[in-house]
């Protein structure tokens, strides 16, 4: 078993003018820095440039869920505001598993209504302080065809919006989601922002340069927002993910490439990352979607069985995710925890934008 890591190895000084607010004018104008990990530098590019580091017979693998506008405001029956963020289904219909603010305003049994909307029923809660909610909507309509028309886009904590329901709504609706998310897959709280750097014309160019792309449907969920704050990373309890991998994504990963694996995002590492442990890559990928829950933890000195090359965006100090990509820049040690660093440096001193509206990294 390794050391225990001090979570603080992992912490850096994020100048907060550097935080992304909106995302860049044209997807794939965003800044690129290039990785290469064998040559240890570092070289700075745009999105656009994406095509000049991949080969034939490479493979994007993507994440191509779609974010719902899953903040829904509302008014308590007693009076006073509140808001719904709905966090995952049951398999009861429109009921689902929620976060409530103020949660301790909305105890078991308590109702909140939103006029045009819908009639809400707490029916439960869980030990982590998630609800369970019941929604009676006023047309008819599921309570996700209500978010899409009511509710807000669920954007981190660190993205300031004064009135998220006002002019600012049908922007982020539109760029915090990919080209290429299936609307009929609205099951991510929070984007695979690594993937909103594409446009549809970037991937027609990897297209005609025999560049694969496969997909997977990842439910992103808050806890990818979950700072460490245990002493040691290990200490830390990961959350888990629920994710869907189609017969082609299983033979990609099964199947000895005749390409490189591109994870694009750091959650679809985990997703791949998860599936190889479940399925050897010597066994024969199963022939109907595969569904499982990732509950695995990357962070040095892992090693990788399924991903070549990674491209993600820049990530909170004390991160999982920041865990995860020292472990991929030098796979089976820790050195790759001193290069972040590096690369991190380099990134502010050139005032690279960060974080899930900011700019991207290649690492190869």
């Amino acid at each position: 078993m390794p050391p225990p890591l001090a979570t603080e190895l992992f912490d850096y000084a994020l100048p907060p003018e550097l935080i992304a607010q909106t995302p860049a004018a044209k997807r794939d104008q965003s800044r690129l820095l290039v990785v290469d990990r064998s040559r240890r530098s570092i070289a700075h590019h745009v999105f656009s440039d994406l095509p000049e580091f991949l080969r034939p017979g490479d493979c994007l693998i993507r994440n191509s869920a779609a974010v719902l506008p899953a903040r829904l405001f509302a008014k308590r029956s007693g009076g006073g505001a509140c808001e719904c963020l709905l966090l995952r289904p049951t398999t009861e219909y429109n009921t689902w598993w929620c976060l409530l603010r103020p949660g301790k305003k909305l105890p078991v049994g308590a109702h909140f209504v939103r006029d045009g909307g819908f009639t809400a029923t707490v029916l439960e809660k869980d030990s982590e302080g998630c609800a369970r909610v019941h929604f009676s909507t006023d047309h008819h309509e599921s309570i996700v065809a209500t978010a899409n028309r009511l509710g807000a886009v669920p954007l981190p904590p660190y993205i300031e919006r004064s009135d998220p329901e006002g002019a600012t709504r049908a922007a982020d609706i539109e760029r915090y989601q990919t080209v290429y998310a299936r609307r009929d897959q609205q099951v991510a709280v929070a984007a695979p922002t690594a993937g909103l750097h594409f446009t549809p014309e970037l991937l027609a160019t990897l297209h005609k340069a025999d560049v694969h792309t496969c997909d997977v449907i990842l439910h992103v969920g808050l806890g990818t927002f979950k700072p460490i704050t245990t002493p040691t990373v290990q200490e830390h309890a990961i959350h888990r993910e629920r994710y869907e991998m189609p017969p082609e994504t299983q033979a990609r990963l099964c199947i000895p490439p005749s390409g490189r694996r591109i994870a694009v995002g750091t959650t679809s590492v985990r997703c791949i990352e998860d599936f190889l442990e479940k399925h050897p890559e010597s066994s024969p990928p199963p022939q109907e979607t595969f569904s499982s829950e990732a509950s695995i933890f990357i962070y040095p000195p892992r090693t990788f069985c399924g991903v070549d090359a990674l491209i993600t965006n820049f990530h909170q100090p004390c991160s999982t995710l920041l865990c995860l990509v020292a472990a991929f820049l030098s796979p089976g040690s820790t050195d790759g925890i001193a290069f972040l660093h590096d690369i991190y440096r380099e990134a502010i001193a050139r005032k690279y934008r960060f974080l899930s509206y900011g700019d991207a990294m290649l690492i190869l």
